[in-house]
């Protein structure tokens, strides 16, 4: 079921969207080498309690992963790239880094993903496939428009993906959000434009293009949460929380301008 959000509603979702991705450019910017993967953890749920927020994370247990979840972001180093549970692992130059983060403000939720190069040495190789998935992430919400269909948005991040080079798993992908973090529909990163659902004002979606340099495929750690690339290749993810109005897309995770 699809849940369509009123105008107040979505300006409540924005308000959360806001902490998130004021919180995922602190953690961000102080990803430096040298810095332990825990620390990031800890400030995040200092962050979360200072707000007076909820996290979509912690005791969340799915059936894809080996829950209960405890910890309140996803932090995932070089070839994992989803559901990376938090270890102690001490970042260096040249460490690719996602940082998945989710919250419930006044019972209102939004989630978001960067990923980062810690240091001064980007392998470039490394820095093309994170602005790949910045761009696709950007070609999904441009058709995210009323009228439209759901496969618009998947072929159009799909699109980008293929163009670069880059092969895309189904199995993991956006989805709807609103009052809880996983809502219906799947929002797979591929698909075929004109086709899915019809896109309609009040609908709320998190969109997250992510892949890897190489394997489409992926295993799981022994931890039973964080998913690598079969080939160990480097991977990126980039998500934003928005809402399809009459007017277009709105993004709901950006700190107002």
């Amino acid at each position: 079921m699809i849940e369509l959000k009123t105008a107040a509603e979505i300006d409540k979702m924005a308000v959360t969207g806001a902490f998130v991705a004021e919180t995922l450019a602190t953690l961000s910017a102080e990803a430096q080498p040298g810095v332990n993967v825990m620390a990031l953890e800890h400030h995040a749920r200092a962050l979360i309690d200072e707000r007076g927020a909820t996290s979509c994370y912690w005791d969340y247990a799915p059936s894809f992963g080996r829950g209960p979840f405890r910890n309140v972001i996803c932090l995932s180093v070089n070839d994992a790239v989803l559901h990376g549970l938090p270890r102690d692992h001490v970042l260096a130059d040249g460490d690719v880094l996602s940082l998945d983060f989710a919250v419930s403000i006044d019972g209102w939720v939004a989630d978001s993903a960067v990923t980062v190069i810690v240091g001064d040495h980007p392998d470039p190789a490394d820095q093309a496939l994170v602005e790949s998935t910045r761009r696709a992430l950007d070609a999904g919400i441009a058709a995210a428009v009323p009228g439209g269909r759901l496969g618009d948005i998947c072929a159009a991040i799909g699109d980008v993906a293929t163009a670069a080079g880059y092969r895309v798993n189904t199995d993991f992908g956006g989805h709807g959000l609103g009052r809880t973090m996983h809502e219906d529909p799947h929002v797979p990163n591929r698909g075929r434009y004109g086709r899915g659902l019809p896109l309609r004002p009040g609908m709320t979606l998190a969109l997250e293009p992510w892949w890897a340099r190489g394997s489409e495929r992926l295993v799981m750690d022994a931890d039973g949460w964080t998913l690598r690339s079969a080939d160990g290749s480097n991977t990126a993810h980039s998500e934003h929380t928005i809402a399809i109005t009459e007017h277009g897309p709105r993004i709901l995770s950006q700190t107002p301008r």
